[in-house]
């Protein structure tokens, strides 16, 4: 029995960490994603973590799992493929360190990731994002943090977690306003600010003080806010928004919707995939084009330029009520 304790964590320390340097969100991932795959395998099999061998962890068992995690965990399918992406880069590693088990590693490996739907992405209309940013109360510290943090978002596109990494410093707002910030792959950006961002926060920053270093968006304690006190601040603020902007009811809004309204105001703006991508921190321009699929007003503008000729463009409209009524007769 090849014990796991001793592949796994040198493939941390050494291959992810020291190897890979890969980022802190990355390791965080992976981590988490063997936390639940040890504590499964307690459950299995009885066995602690440190217990564990290589040969519990066969392919029957990883795609037991992997079920388990759809099924009693209710994790999406993107979900789902993103710990069958770490698992599958642990057995690469433990390759080179147990080739006496290259049959047991090759069938995890082939284990494939699965198909699942892809939805048009869900975004806000102007008159949905300005009832979310009239939602924060204003006359309180904390309102006017979630009130410059929804605008920024929304007007920059970045990730929650690179807006939770900003810090004073990353933030100019002199001639020529921008924000900086280091996105995946360790690749770093700067993206301009409208006026109203601006505004916005010379305010709170202002109100907020504090040296370089400190996060621009800090929580009660002054450490940056996590990515789950951004989800709820969002999903509290929407709850109030939809009060007076009923059309927010029926979309599931998180701080990623916020990326895709600035993708989309940019879109509707006329500004090229290209300039898009570079905005968000795409690796690939191709990856900006989910934002076509979901732009109606693009696909009605090439409805009517392919009219037929002596036919009006325009979407169908139902006659008045009444006239029809009076049709109908």
């Amino acid at each position: 029995m090849t014990p796991l304790a001793p592949i796994l964590q040198p493939f941390f320390a050494e291959r992810l960490i020291t190897q890979r340097r890969a980022s802190q969100h990355t390791v965080a991932a992976y981590r988490d994603t063997f936390r639940l795959l040890l504590r499964f395998a307690q459950e299995r099999t009885g066995k602690t973590p440190d217990s564990l061998s290589l040969e519990d962890l066969d392919a029957p068992f990883i795609g037991a799992f992997l079920a388990h995690l759809e099924a009693a965990r209710s994790n999406s399918i993107r979900t789902r493929n993103a710990r069958l992406a770490a698992i599958r880069a642990f057995f690469r590693f433990a390759a080179l360190r147990e080739p006496a088990h290259a049959a047991l590693i090759q069938r995890v490996l082939a284990i494939p990731q699965k198909r699942g739907e892809r939805l048009l992405v869900e975004y806000l209309t102007r008159e949905e994002l300005q009832a979310l940013l009239t939602s924060p109360d204003q006359a309180t510290r904390t309102g006017r943090r979630d009130h410059a943090l929804i605008l920024t978002a929304a007007q920059t596109g970045l990730r929650v977690s690179e807006l939770t990494g900003l810090t004073r410093e990353d933030v100019h707002l002199g001639a020529g306003p921008n924000i900086r910030c280091t996105g995946k792959g360790r690749k770093e950006r700067r993206t301009p600010l409208t006026r109203q961002t601006v505004t916005a926060l010379r305010a709170w920053l202002a109100e907020r003080g504090g040296g370089p270093a400190d996060p621009v968006f800090p929580g009660p304690g002054g450490t940056p806010l996590t990515r789950s006190a951004v989800w709820r601040l969002i999903t509290r603020h929407t709850s109030t928004a939809a009060r007076s902007c009923p059309s927010m009811r029926s979309k599931h809004i998180s701080p990623h919707t916020l990326r895709h309204t600035a993708a989309m105001q940019l879109l509707a703006a006329g500004i090229d995939r290209a300039v898009i991508a570079l905005w968000l921190g795409h690796e690939q321009v191709e990856t900006t084009q989910i934002y076509l699929h979901a732009d109606l007003a693009l696909k009605q503008r090439a409805l009517d330029l392919t009219a037929p000729p002596g036919i009006g463009t325009g979407r169908y409209r139902p006659p008045d009520q009444l006239i029809a009524f009076l049709n109908g007769l």
